[in-house]
């Protein structure tokens, strides 16, 4: 492919009101989402929360990024009843699932972050802890009491898996931004864990890249996470045909 591949990143929603950034409804995302994306040498479009719109996006795309957000897949999902401290966005979450059955239909590079990992988890069969201080306490803070912009916790990862051959590493500092965690990978394979054993990374081991991370990657703090996105949009490069 001779053009930069055509990068699409899930958006979050805002109800809107009389003192934000509009009155009505708004779609949102981070900016260092955009830009990492860019200087990584993909070209980043944001998409919008309509399910029936998720097969002819697919079609135009090289690519899906499954970004993280303030809230919570529904438990139902994974049949569970909702916990206290789980805050649904059920608008979102219908289209995220809509956006990565498409990617899936054709083989399209994946690349989910943070609560994007937690749902390619759900996705792939699996389940979730819905708040971690209760129902797998332990020594890590993985809402980090430090600032986003800086490692809350060190990960391990796995020999042979996409993950090492993607940032050439054993191990990465990471931060660390979510009260729910995977609890069951389902059908995708366990590639890093955090210090407390908690499922740091997942993928899927069919050849194509489908990866979740648990940290953002698009804070660049360590060394490996310009690698994974370099290799993420490499492999978005070669999903479709060439120019």
């Amino acid at each position: 492919m001779t053009r930069a591949p055509l990068i699409g990143l899930t958006l979050d929603i805002e109800p809107g009101g009389p003192q934000e950034f509009s009155r009505w409804p708004y779609h949102a995302l981070r900016q260092n989402y955009f830009s990492a994306i860019a200087n990584a040498g993909g070209l980043p479009v944001g998409l919008p929360h309509d399910p029936a719109l998720a097969t002819a996006l697919m079609a135009r795309l090289d690519g899906l990024v499954v970004t993280g957000g303030a809230f919570d897949p529904d438990p139902a999902l994974y049949d569970e009843a909702p916990h206290p401290r789980t805050t649904l966005k059920p608008g979102r979450t219908d289209a995220e699932l809509a956006y990565l059955a498409a990617a899936r239909s054709r083989d399209l590079p994946v690349l989910g972050i943070c609560g994007g990992m937690q749902l390619m988890a759900i996705a792939w069969g699996g389940s979730l802890f819905q708040h971690l201080p209760e129902q797998a306490p332990g020594p890590i803070a993985h809402e980090q009491p430090n600032p986003r912009d800086e490692a809350g916790h060190e990960v391990t990862i796995l020999p042979g898996t996409l993950l090492s051959r993607c940032t050439g590493a054993t191990g990465m500092r990471v931060n660390s931004s979510h009260h729910q965690g995977v609890r069951d990978a389902g059908s995708l394979v366990t590639s890093a864990y955090a210090p407390d054993g908690l499922i740091e990374a997942i993928e899927t081991d069919d050849g194509i890249f489908r990866l979740g991370v648990q940290w953002h990657p698009e804070f660049a703090i360590d060394p490996g996470d310009a690698r994974l996105l370099a290799e993420f949009i490499n492999a978005a490069r070669h999903a479709t045909p060439q120019d």
